[in-house]
């Protein structure tokens, strides 16, 4: 999965949304805090391939990218909206292909503008990236390439505190960064930097009104942070091998950035430092039991302004949920099978 699957809704109730199969399943609380509902279908009976992309804009609804099977060989994407946890997704609308038809070229990202649009991104045959975006009266716009080279792994895309979309992509020792100038406009090819970064590593997210932030692996195995216009900085020392979560929130009154992450023994690591202050330092303190290799990571901030993370085994669909604990610092309570 791609982008933060563990959401909270404008209604406050959080909820899950997993590959599960040829289908997408979706698992939503009852009600703030209390029971979850069983998982269900969503986005109507269209058979889908095992890959999802995930965006939220600040409307809170939920939209969904996926790869459906076509043709013999190939692929299209497909969209599909969620306005609330409790009511029925929109069926899945195809929106095409990068290179008009083929077979699948890469996982797709979702980042939602300031208007309520998703945009979305994926890999093209020539391996640099193209992208399609909502039109303000519906339907979508045509396929535009927007260039780079060799790219790999998964993109990361982010909407910053100014409503406008960015995109972050990984290529053989470098990074590239597009960026919207203005609202609607097309994001350009802005900055590319050569650094050694791990494929598959890279986590976004709105840090101020001016910057957004990248969390990547170095080949090393460190943990850095990059925000476009300065050199990147080493955080830590990554707790795992894959990409980060990463959430805003208030500890003890001040703006932090908190880091998730499965770590090597199988439990997962929390960091958090102050937000855009990587000189403070941060280091990994292990929470949870250890957790089947295929375990993904979330985190979200529920209605009362406290930090859920969650666990998420794609083979077994298997939720474990934790929350922080109405005390100083990030006490977390025990984790709970959902």
């Amino acid at each position: 999965m791609n982008g933060d699957w563990l959401i909270r809704g404008r209604d406050g109730r959080l909820s899950v949304y997993l590959p599960a199969g040829d289908v997408v399943r979706c698992r939503a609380e009852r009600g703030p805090g209390g029971p979850w509902e069983p998982a269900r279908k969503v986005g109507g009976d269209q058979k889908l391939h095992p890959v999802l992309a995930i965006g939220q804009g600040g409307d809170g609804y939920a939209h969904l990218v996926s790869w459906r099977p076509t043709a013999s060989g190939e692929a299209g994407l497909v969209h599909s909206t969620h306005f609330r946890p409790r009511l029925a997704a929109l069926d899945w609308v195809p929106i095409g292909h990068p290179d008009k038809k083929g077979a699948r070229t890469g996982t797709p990202a979702v980042a939602v503008d300031a208007q309520g649009r998703a945009h979305v991104f994926v890999r093209n045959k020539g391996g640099g990236v193209s992208m399609t975006a909502q039109k303000e009266k519906g339907g979508w716009n045509p396929w535009s390439d927007l260039k780079g080279s060799d790219v790999q792994g998964e993109l990361a895309a982010v909407t910053g505190e100014s409503g406008r979309v960015e995109l972050y992509a990984a290529t053989p020792g470098g990074l590239l960064h597009w960026h919207q100038e203005e609202p609607d406009a097309q994001p350009v090819l802005e900055e590319a930097i050569e650094v050694p970064v791990r494929p598959g590593t890279l986590r976004a997210l709105a840090t101020s009104p001016e910057s957004t932030t990248l969390f990547f692996a170095d080949t090393s195995g460190d943990l850095c942070a990059w925000r476009p216009g300065a050199k990147p900085v080493t955080l830590l020392a990554s707790a795992g091998p894959g990409a980060v979560s990463a959430v805003r929130c208030e500890l003890d009154g001040h703006d932090c950035t908190l880091l998730a992450q499965r770590s090597a023994s199988g439990r997962v690591a929390f960091a958090a430092y102050p937000t855009e202050q990587e000189s403070a330092g941060a280091w990994w303190t292990e929470s949870g039991p250890q957790l089947p290799a295929d375990a993904e990571v979330s985190m979200a901030v529920d209605e009362d302004d406290r930090v859920v993370a969650a666990t998420l085994s794609p083979a077994d669909g298997q939720l474990l949920l934790t929350r922080r604990k109405d005390e100083p610092g990030l006490a977390l309570e025990a984790w709970r099978q959902v």
